[in-house]
């Protein structure tokens, strides 16, 4: 049986916190729960998108979903169809699953992130041919931000 030296214990801690920077892969991350119309399609396709980005995620169906919104504090002008809860944040829309997690790597005070309306190119919309840019909002009560902007899945700068 092989033990492991203070030296080595201490280096290996010494590691830890490179582990949660942005680029480095986290295995884990907290279960997402996603309030969705029963007849929206898109947002299946997104529930399913962040689960083969290693997302967990649960589904709640409901035709309430302005109340959702309001219950979790999505302003108006950024609503979408379908608004997620993951660590402690709300997700609004199709946000691409690499700008939750990197939110939930800098862990930023804010209510959450969000996609405004349904892009075409968003991810769980993937329109085909369609290239438009859009942008996810980090949002609070009384504050919005461009947090990052995409065209498509991937994340552009500018």
């Amino acid at each position: 049986m092989s033990r492991l030296t203070r030296r080595q214990i201490a280096a290996g801690v010494a590691l830890l916190p490179l582990l949660s920077l942005p680029g480095h892969a986290q295995t884990t991350w907290p279960k997402m729960t996603v309030a969705k119309d029963p007849s929206c399609g898109c947002c299946g396709q997104w529930v399913q998108y962040l689960r083969e980005s290693g997302f967990s995620v649960d589904i709640i169906e409901t035709t309430a979903m302005d109340r959702v919104k309001a219950d979790f504090g999505v302003p108006a002008a950024l609503q979408s169809c379908h608004t997620a809860e993951i660590g402690g944040y709300v997700v609004e829309g199709h946000v691409p699953a690499d700008a939750i997690k990197r939110l939930l790597t800098e862990r930023p005070h804010a209510t959450g992130l969000a996609v405004a309306g349904m892009p075409a190119s968003a991810p769980g919309m993937d329109t085909p041919g369609a290239t438009d840019t859009y942008e996810v909002t980090l949002f609070s009560l009384s504050k919005q931000t461009r947090y990052a902007r995409y065209q498509g899945r991937r994340e552009i700068s500018g």
